[in-house]
């Protein structure tokens, strides 16, 4: 029994065209024209199949397909169906039709498990412009409450809670979700790597056993303003000077690092920024992503060491702001341990990684049994018009996410 690739191929050209733009690429955040589209045909097609469909306090769309009876709980499978500005057709909606594809092929081949099995499409897991990543997870694990996103509003004013109701979603629902919780028994989301740690070994699939931990910090550099001109370059303290000699600092120390750990600086404001003014005032996102707290902590103490003694050298004013500390988050091993068996009896070579990107399994973690399976991405490439998968190593990826859902139904109780 396999997955059926030409219908999967299919169905991720056809979901590609909700949002596509001239670019080439795909802009479907959530709760815009394009996402409420895409979010109707993913309803239809579940109903079609014969699903029983309900949408959550968080507007989570879940299509669940009954089992024997024979086992209480269900099974979960999915990610999500939003897209970043200008993203790729990968990122999410993989995850969620090849979910819709393997229950489609246990209804056609006449299988049903002893636990229910049900697909999820989870609510506006990519940034946006409420500053809510993975939000749909994290409400539904009990992280978000209705309170505390009562006033939530965008940048053109619209409110969280008007849009939610838009797309079946309701703050006054929230309480629900903490008894829906309870019946799941395990959570599997299939999502492409995102990075070149499969490419490099030419191996289709991961199992994925852990997801990073992750540290931000805001970061202000305060120097001296002054007119570009009369300013002698003995006589500057330019903050933005400094501030790049910092930025090459993440670089040099995370490059000379043996482990997986990244450093990023991805947003940088200067301050007055204009052509003839030597810059006072530089602020800037600093982030280090990795698989242990301890590594994490090790690497930002060097950094912030560097760091010091670039601000006395060039004589500016240092201060950092943290936002973020967010330890690694183990997934389940007996969820993992079944892949990884489940790969062996296919003779399917895969590795055990760490996804180094948050995703919705990250938070359905506290919800219960979860683990993730990684699909070869080309490239590296994603959150762009030219991220792509093989469609040899999708289908890889989505047969042993369907082998591995079967033994992982006969495993738990």
């Amino acid at each position: 029994m396999q997955i059926h690739l030409e219908r999967l191929l299919a169905d991720i050209e056809t979901y590609g065209k909700f949002g596509a733009n001239q670019y080439g690429g795909i802009t479907r955040p959530s709760f815009s024209k394009e996402d409420q589209e895409v979010r109707n045909r993913f309803i239809q097609e579940l109903l079609d199949l014969g699903l029983t469909v309900t949408i959550d306090g968080a507007a989570n769309i879940w299509g669940k397909w009954e089992g024997n009876g024979s086992k209480k709980g269900s099974i979960v499978i999915g990610s999500h169906l939003d897209s970043v500005p200008n993203g790729g057709k990968y990122d999410g909606p993989l995850g969620t039709l090849v979910a819709k594809e393997i229950v489609r092929t246990l209804i056609e081949d006449g299988i049903r498990l002893d636990h229910d099995l049900e697909i999820v499409s989870f609510t506006a897991e990519e940034s946006n412009d409420f500053h809510l990543s993975t939000f749909g997870s994290r409400a539904f694990a009990g992280k978000l409450s209705a309170v505390e996103l009562e006033h939530v509003i965008d940048s053109k004013g619209n409110h969280l809670k008007y849009e939610l109701v838009k797309v079946g979603g309701d703050l006054e629902r929230f309480p629900q979700m903490k008894e829906l919780a309870k019946e799941k028994k395990a959570f599997i989301e299939l999502h492409i790597e995102q990075g070149q740690r499969l490419e490099h070994q030419n191996i289709s699939a991961a199992v994925i056993d852990k997801v990073v931990g992750m540290y931000r910090s805001k970061v202000t550099v305060t120097g001296e303003t002054n007119h570009s001109g009369t300013t002698m370059m003995q006589h500057r303290r330019d903050a933005l000077a400094a501030a790049a000699e910092m930025v090459l600092e993440v670089e040099f120390l995370c490059n000379k690092d043996e482990t997986d750990i990244v450093g990023t600086v991805g947003r940088m404001q200067v301050f007055p920024n204009a052509t003839n003014i030597v810059p006072g005032q530089v602020v800037f996102t600093f982030e280090i992503r990795g698989e242990s707290t301890e590594k994490i902590d090790e690497m930002v103490r060097k950094i912030q060491e560097g760091w010091k003694g670039i601000a006395k050298r060039r004589q500016v004013q240092l201060q950092e702001d943290i936002f973020l500390k967010q330890a690694p988050i183990t997934l389940d091993s007996e969820v993992v341990r079944i892949l990884q068996k489940t790969a062996q009896e296919m003779s399917e070579p895969i590795l055990t990684l760490a996804s180094m990107a948050v995703h919705d399994a990250a938070q359905m973690a506290t919800v219960t049994k979860s683990a993730m399976i990684f699909v070869k991405s080309i490239g590296g490439k994603s959150h762009c018009p030219a991220e792509y998968s093989v469609p040899k190593d999708i289908e890889r990826a989505g047969n042993l996410m369907l082998k591995g859902i079967l033994n992982l139904d006969r495993a738990l109780i």
